[in-house]
């Protein structure tokens, strides 16, 4: 009896299997995997544009920053020089 139950769930699963394969390569399906990925195309180019927009932001803080560094200098430069 008991290689009979192994028998009928490992046929059930065959059976699953062949099934779970012509519904996931069914034209549904195909059309349903182009839309995610085209929706996980558009978030990643999403997400891109804003890294470049806080990259160049960080670009700007950065130059203000050498540039008040520069000036700190240059005033501490004249005044040891007096």
């Amino acid at each position: 009896m008991k290689n009979w139950h192994h028998c009928v769930w490992f046929l059930g699963g065959v059976l699953f299997g062949t099934a779970g394969i012509k519904v996931l390569s069914s034209k549904d399906a195909k059309k349903c995997y182009t839309h995610t990925t085209a929706a996980v195309l558009r978030a990643k180019e999403c997400v891109m544009d804003t890294a470049n927009k806080i990259q160049v932001n960080c670009d700007d803080v950065v130059a203000e920053a050498k540039e008040i560094n520069a000036e700190r200098k240059a005033k501490e430069d004249v005044e040891v020089g007096e």
